[in-house]
């Protein structure tokens, strides 16, 4: 089960390089997963187009293939429940901070493309990722002593 999922929002704070990459990559992913659910029909091409944008731009370089796969899967079935505003903001949050912001907008383009079929609620899907992007909270700087408290589990 992904971190994403079970965190409480102190473990979702950004801690160390490794837990950086499976955050930016999460980011990625809903962007995509977004915009895939947005017309309530995900293609596979849609789910091959996040994992192939995240390749040709390297970034998630320590990430396998199978774990963005599953992290796709995962959070594109979470994006259909009720909750799925906290979803997409949890998952954007902890990596605000970041200079992620053109990668999920064009990511997100991307995706709605990918099935040669650009739905309206596709297109409000990327409307509402370039807000987010805008009016997220910033990420809070951890310090060394909230890294302690947080990597111990």
């Amino acid at each position: 089960m992904s971190d994403v999922n079970t965190s409480t929002p102190i473990e979702l704070e950004i801690t160390e390089p490794r837990r950086i990459s499976e955050q930016a990559a999460a980011a990625l992913v809903i962007a995509g997963a977004l915009v895939a659910v947005a017309d309530r029909r995900v293609s596979p091409v849609e789910r091959d187009e996040v994992i192939r944008f995240i390749r040709e731009r390297d970034l998630a370089p320590h990430i396998g293939d199978e774990r963005l796969f599953a992290m796709f899967d995962e959070l594109a079935e979470r994006l259909e429940e009720p909750d799925f505003a906290n979803v997409v903001t949890n998952t954007l949050r902890p990596v605000s901070d970041l200079p992620l912001s053109s990668h999920l907008i064009e990511l997100s383009e991307r995706v709605a493309a990918a099935d040669e079929d650009v739905h309206p609620h596709e297109v409000q899907a990327i409307k509402l990722l370039r807000l987010l992007t805008l009016v997220l909270p910033r990420a809070k700087p951890v310090g060394p002593a909230a890294v302690n408290v947080v990597t111990k589990e």
